[in-house]
């Protein structure tokens, strides 16, 4: 059972792992050293923790206490009871959801374990904004796809702002990072995935047509702003695009996914 320690100071070192959440460099840096990542809400932090995840501590304002009483009672982790006003002192903006908790990160799976029985996937190159990241995790999940890898820099699925947008999803959607991306969609490919590039390029064809008939599929899609790589994009197996009304030439990369992964799951 958590132990429900009531504190007054903001500045207690004990509420080290929930200080400065706006503070992005900070927070890599910190969760990065210590193993951790955030969960806001008391949706989120259920889904967490039913997920498997061990709790280092909570963080609640006191009406919170009663929603989450049953993980309470199920967990060893300290559990710090702040009023709000101390609260938002303590993370540096209004936590309206009113309940945090800091939990330990797992060891990223490979990426056989990830396909492991896979038909759809989603493949993230340099998508660094961790609302989009966290919107794709949960239009993936809404969606019936079966996993996510990450290029080498896509933003943390595990950072509060991603977990929080995903609604928990990030927790029941496997996925990682892969190890190599320059050969990464060949290597999809030779894994008996069809690799289908979301981009604006010459020979890219309708995204119905593009993924029509395929057993195992892979979307692949690139940065906010400039898109896909030229590698990813030529060493894709498709290119395909959303067709769109005169004077608008693409969507936001969440957008888009939302999109592509309905018409995938129909094919």
């Amino acid at each position: 059972m958590a132990t429900l320690l009531e504190l007054d100071d903001p500045a207690d070192p004990r509420l080290r792992d929930y200080r400065d959440l706006r503070d992005v460099e900070l927070r890599k840096s910190l969760e990065g050293e210590e193993g951790l990542f955030l969960a806001e809400g008391e949706k989120v932090v259920r889904r967490a923790l039913e997920a498997g995840f061990t709790a280092r501590s909570f963080l609640m304002a006191p009406r919170w206490l009663d929603g989450l009483a049953d993980l309470l009672d199920r967990s060893a982790a300290p559990c710090f009871v702040l009023p709000e006003a101390l609260i938002e002192q303590v993370t540096g903006f209004h936590v309206h959801r009113g309940a945090l908790a800091s939990l330990h990160r797992r060891p990223l799976p490979g990426v056989d374990e990830v396909l492991d029985r896979a038909r759809s996937v989603l493949v993230l190159e340099d998508v660094v904004d961790h609302t989009n990241v966290g919107a794709i995790f949960r239009c993936g999940a809404a969606l019936g796809f079966d996993a996510v890898l990450l290029a080498p820099r896509c933003a943390d699925p595990l950072y509060r702002r991603a977990v929080k947008v995903a609604m928990g999803t990030v927790f029941s959607v496997p996925w990682t990072r892969l190890p190599d991306w320059y050969d990464a969609l060949p290597d999809l490919s030779s894994r008996g995935f069809t690799t289908v590039a979301l981009t604006l390029a010459d020979d890219a064809r309708p995204v119905e047509e593009a993924v029509a008939g395929l057993d195992r599929v892979a979307l692949v899609l690139g940065s906010e702003g400039h898109g896909l790589s030229s590698r990813w994009e030529q060493s894709a197996d498709r290119r395909a695009v959303i067709p769109m009304a005169a004077g608008v030439d693409s969507l936001n990369v969440a957008a888009a996914t939302a999109v592509a992964c309905y018409v995938a799951s129909r094919r």
